[in-house]
């Protein structure tokens, strides 16, 4: 194993925590993410005092809410047939503990702590897992080696290795060489990862499992009840759900609409559900002489014909995609694309804009011809046209997509069932 660049990353590291620290009241970012660990050791050993010294522990870490919809089926199949094992549940960001704080199968779900070496002694000491878990990414060297120091497997899962990627900087790439080195099995998102963590990185314990956020999807899918109620609405008609949308999402996504003589109902999700980003919402279609209502007022008189359905509470939008024709995924505009997966399992077209390129899944759901990327108005509005017109066209791009998600669904047994051999290995000792 390299040392050289952990001594240097275990030498510095404290440094930057330590001075993060003191600049903490002059950045509210740095503020939050001290404060809401200041407890966190002691909420810790409280939780974990009331455990069985004798049952099998899986720590899994996931860096927000979405690398941790990659671990649910994943826990969900173990704790099944499990029951008696001990979750612990760590996030970096506080987007992601807020989401699953009180995820029910965990015995605790708490905030990854700054990477000393000190603060992951501490975590190991207490938490004495017996498999550490990590989905995807998010990569904190000083707790990988108190994981592996205190005898625990480590797992990552849903890996994946993009060209982009800053792993492969030549400054940078001996480093990761090393941290890959330490997990005992590397279960990769598709067979050009398994091929890069070989070739690249000499990683010898590597298998293609595929990414168990497809099964998530296809295990959410399955499920329609909040949006029952406003099935019947739409019965017959074809309905265009704008999934996560932030305000440059819906300015194209209102010009391209508006410019269709055959209109498809529209279902607006905005990313953002705050008093001041749906006012902004309801302003802008007042100015284009559109009527629309919100779900949280919605009445009989509501029709999907001539107004616009605004969700304006959290928890929809992955069931809403079940009334969809077609979808338009927002975030594409922005930092990237949001969930297309999501969309993609009920078998209906996803559109979404040019920044994709942090989201493998939508890079190869376009290349299968599932999903179409846009690059401007005019280009959503002759695919919208397109889509709405031509019913053989939609349905065919609705078919790659649903065929693109279930073909790539199976990995949440594979890492289950390695989980499973260090289980039963337990139970034998």
């Amino acid at each position: 194993m390299n040392s050289f660049s952990l001594s240097i990353y275990k030498l510095l590291f404290p440094v930057i925590s330590g001075a993060a620290g003191c600049l903490k009241f002059l950045h509210p970012r740095l503020r939050t993410f001290f404060s809401v660990r200041e407890n966190m050791f002691e909420d810790l050993e409280n939780k974990v005092s009331k455990l069985s010294d004798s049952s099998f522990r899986l720590w899994v870490h996931a860096a927000s809410v979405g690398e941790f919809e990659q671990a649910r089926p994943i826990i969900a199949a173990l704790k099944e047939k499990h029951p008696d094992i001990i979750l612990f549940v760590s996030f970096l960001s506080d987007s992601g503990y807020n989401a699953r704080k009180n995820f029910p199968d965990a015995a605790a779900v708490f905030y990854l702590p700054p990477d000393t070496a000190h603060n992951a002694k501490r975590v190991l000491s207490l938490l004495q897992p017996d498999i550490m878990l990590l989905m995807r990414y998010d990569f904190w060297p000083n707790h990988l080696l108190a994981a592996k120091k205190s005898g625990a497997r480590l797992l990552l899962a849903a890996a994946v290795l993009q060209q982009h990627a800053p792993y492969f900087n030549p400054l940078l790439k001996s480093f990761y060489r090393t941290i890959f080195s330490l997990f005992d099995t590397i279960f990769t998102a598709s067979e050009k990862d398994t091929t890069a963590f070989r070739s690249a990185f000499e990683c010898r314990s590597v298998k293609t499992a595929g990414d168990p956020r497809f099964d998530q999807v296809v295990l959410r899918s399955r499920n329609h009840a909040r949006v029952d109620h406003l099935k019947p609405l739409f019965e017959n008609l074809i309905v265009l759900v704008a999934g996560s949308v932030w305000n440059k999402d819906e300015t194209m996504l209102l010009d391209a609409w508006q410019k269709l003589e055959n209109r498809p109902s529209l279902i607006l999700v905005p990313h953002q559900v705050t008093p001041e980003n749906l006012a902004h919402l309801e302003a802008d279609l007042l100015k284009r002489s559109l009527s629309s209502v919100r779900v949280s007022l919605l009445n009989a008189s509501f029709n999907p014909r001539q107004q616009i359905l605004i969700i304006d509470q959290t928890g929809y939008l992955a069931e809403l995609y079940s009334i969809a024709s077609m979808a338009y995924v927002g975030g594409g505009f922005g930092v990237n694309v949001h969930n297309t997966l999501e969309p993609a399992v009920f078998a209906i077209p996803v559109l979404f804009g040019p920044r994709h390129h942090n989201s493998p899944e939508a890079e190869d759901l376009a290349a299968s011809g599932g999903g179409t990327v846009i690059h401007n108005e005019s280009e959503l509005a002759a695919t919208l046209k397109s889509f709405t017109d031509n019913r053989a066209i939609r349905v065919a791009a609705g078919e790659i997509a649903g065929k693109f998600v279930k073909e790539r669904a199976g990995a949440t047994a594979i890492v289950a069932a390695s989980i499973e051999r260090e289980y039963s290995a337990h139970k034998r000792a």
